[in-house]
């Protein structure tokens, strides 16, 4: 007992150019919305964004690449 709860968020987008800025933006968003809804500290909230090559990512049957590739 006695343990803190670190708040560990990890967030999957595919990997089509998000930029650094934008990551930032999300690690600093989430932590904020942690902090507010549920009181977390933002010094013990972790945010780990994955990024999923498109080929990797499926959505109704059928690869995110291929979407794409389609205008989807």
């Amino acid at each position: 007992t006695g343990a803190i709860a670190m708040p560990y968020v990890n967030i999957k987008i595919t990997e089509e150019g998000v930029t650094s800025e934008q990551k930032a933006r999300l690690i600093e968003g989430v932590t904020n919305l942690l902090k507010e809804v549920l009181g977390k500290n933002p010094a013990t909230t972790m945010v780990v964004i994955d990024e999923v090559p498109t080929d990797n990512w499926g959505v109704a049957g059928e690869q995110v690449s291929s979407r794409r590739k389609r205008g989807i």
